[in-house]
Formats: C-alpha cells, sequence, structure tokens
C-alpha cells in the first residue's frame, strides 16, 4: 500500500486518538489532527493531504460547511469522508450530493477503518 497522509478531523479527543492509531498501525499513513474545521482548513492550505476524515457534528462550523470552505480554498482537491453518527439514508444521501467520497457511521470498528477508507478511496 503506497504510503498516505491523512487528515482526521474531531472535536472528540478519544475519536482522533482511535482513528490516528488504526490509520498508523494498519497501514503506516501519517496522520494530522485537528480538534475542529477551523483548525482543519488552516493545516489543509498549508499541508499536503491525501484524505480528509472529516467529523460532521462539530461546534462553531459543522462537517458539511468545513466541505465547503475546503473545496473553495482547494477545488477538486482533497477527498473527504464523513464521520458521523447520524447514518440515516436521506442522510447520507444528502451528504454524498455535496460531493464527499463517503460516509462512516460513528462508532466505527478501529480494526477496519483503515481498510473502508482504503476501499472508499481506491487504496486497496
Amino acid at each position: 500500500m503506497q504510503h498516505r497522509r491523512v487528515l482526521v478531523v474531531d472535536d472528540e479527543a478519544d475519536i482522533r486518538e482511535i482513528a490516528s492509531a488504526s490509520l498508523e498501525l494498519m497501514y503506516g499513513w501519517d496522520v494530522i489532527t485537528a480538534t475542529n474545521a477551523k483548525e482543519a482548513v488552516e493545516i489543509a492550505s498549508r499541508t499536503e493531504v491525501d484524505a480528509i476524515l472529516l467529523d460532521v457534528m462539530m461546534p462553531d462550523m459543522d462537517g458539511p460547511t468545513a466541505f465547503a470552505v475546503l473545496r473553495n480554498t482547494s477545488p477538486g482537491g482533497t477527498p473527504v469522508i464523513l464521520l458521523t453518527a447520524k447514518v440515516q439514508p436521506a442522510d447520507r444521501q444528502r451528504y454524498m450530493q455535496i460531493g464527499v467520497q463517503g460516509v462512516i457511521a460513528k462508532p466505527f470498528d478501529p480494526v477496519r477503518l483503515a481498510d473502508t477508507v482504503a476501499e472508499i478511496l481506491g487504496w486497496s
């Protein structure tokens, strides 16, 4: 598997830690973390990343809004996968319609997370 750099954005420290450990241990990917959407936009504007895992429900700026900002700063840029506890079919469809690469339900299986990301992005 090719070396990758992934930005994990979540306001919950446990989620960031678990996701980071999973991606690093399973495939050896470099993981950068952000605690909120504003920080994620700043990191993405100055650091090249291969993918972004972006929480939907965050204070100040939610995931879909952050996705729109990221698209404006990097048109056609980095693939984004949303992490969400709301996985109703209508929500999933709405997220896919805005152009995200995929949606992963929280809580996720840490053992399968890296495989799921790789499958969604065609990295497998």
